[in-house]
């Protein structure tokens, strides 16, 4: 009698490399592209950063010999050259918000955090390659902002160069600005884990909360409001302050990068104790 033998089930290797920095930014770089809302939102912010310094350049320009002479002696082209922020921040927040939440809203953070056990790795690779495309995208978009607008405002001898004083360092300082802005949406997007609440809290910290400070008396309103976040912010992309009451053109940034820090800290705890 003889005995048949079963061929030997086919098996796979899978391949198991370890854990890097690398590897877990470069998963991020992936998801982070393939999702529709990603090119949208940074478009718009690009669009909104060049854009809205021309379209309000080429309105004052057409204006110019309407304009009363207070207003015309204070113009500054520098801001005007970088005004788009007021825009782009919006969209560079909310998409702060979503590159986490996101996860955490549709039960994707799971698999991210079990190919990732260690977690923090994960919160790092995203703020990483967040900022990296928001500091890249707003840093182009704001040096053809300016140089456009002063191309624009030549016709009644408004231009600045880039060397002229704070001109530089307006252009990049709101690069800087939205870059770290972007990394607090990050932060509270990991902090709330939801999408509505994370928007929300964004909302209300930077644009309701100077609101609510304008009720009280102004000696009062004063002292606080160059403390807010985005009063603090603001001071890297200004180049003629409206009122005395504001920090330091650094010192109001490191304080805006003060409010991030501790909404990241707070995320990265958050991460590490809680489960998904």
């Amino acid at each position: 009698m003889s005995t048949v033998t079963a061929p030997p089930a086919p098996t796979t290797t899978a391949f198991r490399g370890r854990v890097t920095q690398a590897r877990v930014a470069r998963a991020e770089w992936t998801k982070l592209w393939s999702l529709r809302s990603t090119r949208w939102s940074l478009l718009f912010a690009v669009v909104a950063m060049v854009a809205l310094g021309i379209g309000i350049s080429a309105v004052q320009m057409s204006r110019w010999g309407s304009m009363s002479a207070h207003d015309r002696a204070v113009y500054d082209s520098i801001d005007t050259g970088v005004g788009g922020y007021h825009l782009a921040q919006l969209a560079i927040g909310v998409l702060g918000v979503l590159v986490i939440s996101g996860e955490y809203s549709t039960g994707m953070i799971r698999s991210s955090l079990m190919a990732v056990p260690k977690r923090l790795p994960v919160l790092w690779a995203k703020l990483g390659v967040f900022t990296a495309v928001t500091f890249v995208l707003m840093l182009v978009s704001t040096f053809i902002s300016f140089f456009a607008v002063q191309a624009i405002v030549t016709q009644h001898h408004q231009q600045h160069a880039i060397g002229d004083p704070h001109a530089l360092r307006a252009v990049v300082g709101t690069a800087l600005f939205l870059t770290v802005l972007g990394a607090l949406g990050v932060g509270l997007g990991a902090l709330v884990r939801n999408t509505a609440g994370g928007i929300a809290s964004f909302v209300g910290l930077l644009f309701v909360l100077p609101g609510v400070t304008a009720l009280l008396p102004h000696s009062l309103a004063d002292t606080i409001n160059p403390y807010l976040p985005l009063n603090a912010g603001f001071t890297v992309t200004t180049s003629t302050f409206e009122n005395s009451h504001h920090l330091s053109t650094w010192g109001g940034f490191a304080v805006f990068c003060v409010y991030t820090a501790v909404v990241i800290a707070a995320a990265a705890v958050q991460m590490v104790r809680r489960d998904a």
